[in-house]
């Protein structure tokens, strides 16, 4: 079997069936169980990497189920007759972002679950989640991107919850689990919408056939509400600072990535599946949301208390510098100015940065919980005595979300406040004085948990996590060092084959 031309495929399949699996071996021994999900872990990985090495030098990637050879894309009379997925340079980077944040995330697992805390199911539900965060990234079918998004409502919204024995994360949840059932049933009365009116489900072939048509703006309306309502966009993001609050830290990361792959969704739509038919009025409402977004999420952060909901305020945020990137480049796409693609590759660029610099804080926020026995500013101090490398990590990690010099942070918030002040100079200004506030709000929570006299004695924190959060530090300062090179050689392909990269989409599918 030559494996490089089934990598897109196995990168769905191998986390899907190996989470099933898991419990199966766990009742042998716990240790194979680990070993498992270590070779499942690897296995998807170096799948992924593989995808996308191959979508840098090859071009887009298109994978036919049921086809006798799995690159040609089956089209009779113009018409896709086979499931397709499809990964070009933004799908591509979404499949990255979830290999960073799960392998931080499953590694850090094995130290912080405790068995007799459903150390076997959570391992089990971050796999089955990771394989819906890849499964929506790589299909290329309406349909299919549902049924991969009720994956990962499912997978989430278990991991949220699973604790039982803790009233508020099962009361996360069930808010979480609210949230994203309305949200996919708006995307899909929007498959239907579009399926009865077309007849077809493949996205390219979609693309190729819509008028405009009154009917074709209300799917889109469904879709784009549906997306930022699992994004967690103000005024739907009351969900959000409670699950990330709540859900146990090894999960949270991949609830970034989670949320990462909705706007990565929201984008595809925007840009791929209506591209022909763009209305700049649509990128002035994503710019506005992503403005009140990370405004009010900063506002937010400043009253409380508790680390984890701070640090889960400071993520919500995050998606408002992406929807303001975003949304910029769609505002001004047809006119294709220079500062348009400077805003896309900002949000895209945000998007790495953020799994990278909130993962870590998230991280940071279990082992001081670990440690400490509380997450209650109020209650902690003076941990830097005992915890070195987790206030070190903690300090990078805030530091970074607030986008200051020279860490990842800055770099792709400095092309959104450039091409943002193009636009409208209001709107980089706001998000500035954004910034400033989280800066506040994050020294404040550094010096509450980590600086001061010892208030309590914490216990040690196990090595690998350590390692896993040093993973993510090192991640941080890498692409702040050298972002040139990251957006030459990563964020740029991902943001041209949405900026210009439609035709080539779907030449790909299609053919001609």
């Amino acid at each position: 079997m030559n494996l490089s031309l089934h990598t897109t495929i196995l990168a769905i399949a191998v986390p899907l069936l190996g989470g099933f699996a898991a419990p199966l071996w766990a009742k042998l021994h716990r240790r194979v169980r680990d070993l498992w999900v270590t070779l499942v872990l690897a296995f998807t990985a170096a799948m992924v990497i593989g995808v996308a090495v191959q979508v840098l030098t090859q071009g887009i990637q298109v994978y036919t189920l049921g086809a006798s050879y799995p690159r040609d894309s089956v089209v009779q009379g113009g018409f896709p007759i086979r499931i397709v997925l499809v990964v070009d340079g933004m799908g591509a980077l979404m499949g990255l972002i979830s290999v960073l944040v799960a392998a931080a995330g499953l590694v850090y697992a094995w130290w912080y679950l405790k068995e007799e805390d459903g150390k076997t199911l959570g391992l089990t539900l971050g796999l089955l989640l990771w394989a819906g965060i890849l499964g929506m990234a790589y299909t290329g079918d309406l349909f299919n991107f549902f049924v991969f998004l009720e994956v990962t409502s499912i997978a989430a919204c278990a991991l949220i919850g699973y604790r039982t024995w803790t009233a508020r994360g099962v009361e996360a949840a069930f808010k979480t689990m609210v949230m994203y059932t309305a949200g996919g049933l708006l995307v899909l009365l929007a498959v239907a919408v579009l399926y009865g009116e077309y007849g077809a489900l493949n996205l390219a072939y979609l693309s190729k056939l819509l008028q405009g048509s009154p009917v074709d703006k209300i799917a889109l309306g469904l879709l784009l509400g549906g997306l930022l309502m699992k994004a967690g966009a103000v005024p739907l993001h009351f969900w959000a600072p409670d699950a990330y609050g709540e859900a146990p830290a090894q999960a949270v990361v991949l609830l970034v990535a989670n949320t990462q792959v909705s706007l990565y969704g929201l984008m595809r739509f925007l840009f791929t599946l209506y591209g022909e038919l763009n209305d700049p009025g649509i990128g002035w409402l994503v710019v506005a949301l992503g403005v009140l977004t990370l405004v009010v999420a900063a506002l937010m952060a400043v009253v409380q208390t508790d680390l984890g909901r701070l640090v889960a305020f400071g993520a919500v945020s995050q998606i408002g510098f992406m929807l303001l990137g975003f949304g910029v480049a769609y505002t001004v796409v047809v006119a294709q100015p220079e500062y348009g693609l400077v805003a896309l590759r900002g949000g895209i660029f945000h998007m790495l940065n953020d799994a990278a610099a909130i993962g870590l804080l998230f991280l940071c926020v279990g082992a001081v919980e670990r440690a400490a026995g509380s997450r209650d500013i109020r209650h902690l101090g003076g941990l830097a005595h005992d915890l070195k490398w987790t206030a070190g990590f903690f300090f990078l990690g805030a530091m970074a979300l607030a986008g200051i010099p020279p860490l990842n942070g800055f770099a792709s918030k400095y092309l959104i406040y450039e091409s943002s002040f193009r636009l409208f100079p209001l709107l980089s200004a706001l998000a500035i004085l954004a910034s400033i506030l989280l800066l506040a709000v994050f020294v404040r929570a550094f010096q509450g948990t980590f600086l001061g006299p010892r208030l309590t004695r914490p216990e040690p924190v196990p090595v690998g996590m350590l390692w896993a959060m040093g993973v993510l530090a090192l991640a941080v300062l890498a692409l702040g060092l050298f972002p040139d090179l990251i957006v030459r050689y990563v964020i740029n392909p991902a943001a041209l084959a949405l900026w210009n990269g439609r035709l080539m989409y779907l030449r790909a599918v299609l053919g001609g």
